[in-house]
């Protein structure tokens, strides 16, 4: 949302006025005819380390300024006599009436709930209304009062509203919201540290925007495309033309930009339900899929998105740091891991470990390429969320109760379950029979693959502490009922067969969560060897039945896929989270990669044309970007793979219906999730991950160290941009298409610009 530069804060701008003439003449001392106010400036500290959730522990800020901000610009100006709080967050300031108050946190200030030195300046504010509300005892100035006003002006509401509102979606007493948070306890607590560690980092970025006087909105938000290519080389002229019309940022712009970065707006929880080998052409409008279409009708979706290779590792690998560091193949993440690359996370979770007797990792591997699959000292989503102190979760289906989740699941005839396969285009239930027989069908080796882990190549999230807590069971599947009976491995005391519904239920997921079907269910399919009338029975890709039972079609496995991702947006849409109205909670549909195999049939951040010549990049200590040569056959990798169905559900109020044409990949998915939780800065390159910077301006910039775009004839094809909508299609620009799509390529402007994650 736009907020002008004189924009309303609700309250009287010439009290504030009056206040400050009063303190000026008074130098800060207290009068007869002066109000003393007193309160504290609560802090929240984030400590590093934890196995479990993120430990995040109560404060006070040491050495703020507080003040009347009569100029509104952010800062404490010595001309508005600010006070200094004590070692416990304590003032009092003496004003002629009631006004609203800002902490001004600079980098003199201490945390205490660290006690650490501020590293960034920040700024808390409590409006007119909390201050009347609390004069009588203390006033409370916090991340959470600061979001209580911010919410004020960014939906022209009530304080009393959005105060509630706030309360409602942290799932705390109205009451004690804007309390010190030092004097809440248990679960109150805890969620008001939560929440107020993540408004902390919002507003500090706030200010930091501020500070350096960036440019209102961010480039890649605006309206019809990125300002800053126009009249730059090595871009293409045809979609670089958007005039720039921007000005300086002010305070209140740029804490409500703070959350819209990039235009993607703050979410608390995204549910990523990832399926596999199925390309656009497959799914849409597709009979098998009735459900899956469904859900594309109802909500939003992307036309033209992007896998980034082939097969399945490469693919996830880049969903979970945005570049699949030259692997092209599905190899064990151990594989050619030496050197600087070796395995860290010791010992290997192989059989000769305690409890892993059947576990079929090995040691070592042989590949035709050496290509290193251990991702070592490469930033990635599950880090980035851990050391902002957010949370992430990885959800997998038919686990091996008892197993490394390092390791793919293994056969047991000790689970059999009957098979539950649905017959194509049908609402599902039916079962395969031969006669009056029903097919009973063992659980088979290899429904849980490491390969389809967003996280399991980078050593620095399998070494991190709260890897064993984060990664977790997801139910749903035939065999969960029958999985008590395992004999593989011993069942842990207590195992929950289905911690995602648990998790649901008690509203403890992530804020990204990353659900993995297993390869019955996510439409990717293997050979299962069953029993019906005691003849051992195959069935091929988990659905279609060989062996004189009737077979279904192609299409089952789709069906079956569509089906389970049913169950689960129900699921998700029936829990408290999704039914909280304060909350935004979103669930994207989407594919690992598509059908066309060419290698010439992806986009945004790809290796252009499979060139020979790709290097990823480093930055220097002066800020230069040179080539990295430390990753061995780099240019092996990022090759494209097609388009496939991206589709978007939201809680929220905004538009749905909404179709964004324009082009995405896995990189454009990457960067989209760093703005939406706040991981990255869109004015430094280097907070991107890997190739999720690789936008116009930074490969224009950038174009002697990035050969592979030099041959680039379409730059805003073959360049990354968040998934916003902003990027207006020229009347005359011939959208580019993969060869596995039929529909004509487009050519001019979607029908609506509306951002696909909108949330009113």
């Amino acid at each position: 949302m736009s907020i002008s530069k004189n924009a309303s804060m609700h309250f009287s701008l010439s009290a504030i006025a009056a206040a400050a003439t009063i303190l000026s003449a008074c130098s800060g001392s207290s009068s007869p005819n002066n109000i003393t106010l007193n309160g504290v400036v609560s802090a929240s500290g984030f400590v590093p380390g934890s196995a479990t959730n993120p430990t995040i522990k109560a404060g006070y800020y040491q050495g703020a300024m507080v003040c009347v901000d009569a100029n509104n610009n952010g800062k404490c100006d010595p001309s508005e006599n600010p006070v200094t709080t004590d070692s416990n967050g304590k003032f009092a300031i003496a004003i002629s009436a009631t006004a609203p108050l800002i902490a001004d946190i600079g980098t003199s200030a201490t945390n205490t709930a660290t006690g650490q030195k501020v590293t960034t300046r920040n700024v808390f504010r409590a409006t007119i209304d909390q201050v009347n509300e609390q004069v009588g005892g203390t006033i409370v100035l916090s991340p959470l009062s600061s979001e209580v006003a911010r919410l004020t002006e960014a939906n022209s509401s009530t304080y009393a509203t959005e105060k509630q509102n706030l309360a409602t979606r942290i799932g705390v007493p109205v009451a004690t919201l804007l309390t010190d948070v030092n004097t809440a306890t248990g679960t109150t607590q805890a969620a008001m540290l939560t929440e107020a560690n993540a408004l902390s980092n919002r507003f500090a970025y706030a200010i930091t925007k501020l500070d350096r006087g960036d440019l209102y909105p961010d480039a890649l938000a605006v309206p019809g495309g990125d300002p800053r290519l126009t009249g730059l080389t090595n871009v293409t002229a045809l979609t670089a033309t958007t005039a720039d019309t921007r000005t300086p940022i002010t305070f209140l712009q740029a804490q409500q930009a703070a959350f819209n970065v990039e235009g993607i707006p703050r979410y608390d929880h995204i549910f990523i339900v990832m399926l596999e080998n199925k390309a656009t052409s497959s799914i849409l409008n597709s009979p098998f899929a009735p459900k899956i279409n469904g859900y594309l009708k109802a909500g939003n979706q992307l036309t033209s998105y992007y896998a980034t290779g082939y097969p399945s590792e490469p693919n996830y690998t880049a969903l979970g740091g945005a570049d699949d560091f030259g692997i092209t193949d599905d190899s064990q993440w151990n594989c050619d891991a030496t050197g600087a690359n070796a395995v860290q996370d010791l010992p290997v979770p192989d059989k000769t470990q305690p409890g892993l007797a059947s576990s079929p990792f090995a040691a070592t591997c042989t590949q035709a390429a050496a290509v290193n699959h251990n991702i070592v000292g490469k930033p990635n989503l599950f880090n980035a969320l851990t050391s902002a102190g957010l949370t992430w979760r990885t959800y997998s289906e038919s686990m091996n109760p008892g197993q490394d989740f390092r390791t793919d699941s293994v056969a047991d005839a000790a689970v059999v379950a009957k098979d539950n396969v649905y017959a194509p285009g049908t609402a599902g239930g039916n079962t395969t029979t031969i006669g009056n027989a029903q097919l009973n069908l063992t659980l088979p080796a290899s429904l849980y693959k490491t390969k389809h882990h967003p996280g399991m190549a980078y050593q620095n999230v399998r070494s991190a502490p709260e890897w064993k807590f984060s990664n977790r069971t997801l139910g749903g599947g035939q065999w969960d009922a029958a999985l008590s009976k395992s004999t593989a491995y011993t069942i842990p005391s207590g195992y929950d067969y289905d911690q995602f519904s648990t998790d649901l239920a008690a509203g403890t997921v992530g804020n990204i969560n990353f659900l993995m079907p297993d390869q019955c269910d996510d439409m990717h399919g293997i050979t299962i060897t069953g029993t019906v009338n005691g003849v051992v029975t195959t069935a091929s890709d988990c659905s279609s039945v060989a062996n004189n039972v009737a077979v279904a079609t192609g299409g089952a496995i789709i069906t079956r896929g569509d089906n389970y991702v049913d169950k689960i947006v129900q699921k998700i849409q029936a829990s408290p989270l999704w039914k909280n109205p304060q909350k935004r909670v979103a669930i994207v549909l989407m594919f690992d990669e598509g059908n066309a195999r060419s290698g010439l049939n992806s986009c945004c951040g790809w290796n252009v044309a499979n060139s020979t010549v790709a290097k990823p990049l480093k930055q220097n200590a002066d800020g230069s970007w040179s080539p990295d040569s430390s990753v061995n056959n780099y240019a092996n990798g990022n090759r494209g793979h097609g388009q496939s169905i991206f589709g978007i559900l939201t809680n929220t109020s905004g538009p749905k219906g909404v179709s964004d044409s324009d082009s995405y990949s896995h990189f454009s998915f990457v960067r989209t999730l760093q703005d939406m939780f706040q991981l990255a800065d869109p004015a430094v390159d280097s907070s991107y991950m890997n190739r999720s910077k690789y936008t116009e301006k930074f490969i224009s910039a950038n174009i002697l160290n990035l050969p592979e775009y030099a041959g680039s004839a379409d730059t805003h094809f073959d360049s990354v941009r968040p998934i916003n909508h902003a990027f207006v299609i020229p009347k005359t620009y011939v959208q580019k298409q993969s060869a596995d799509v039929t529909t004509p390529a487009q050519v001019g402007a979607d029908a609506t610009q509306t951002n696909v994650w909108a949330v009113k």
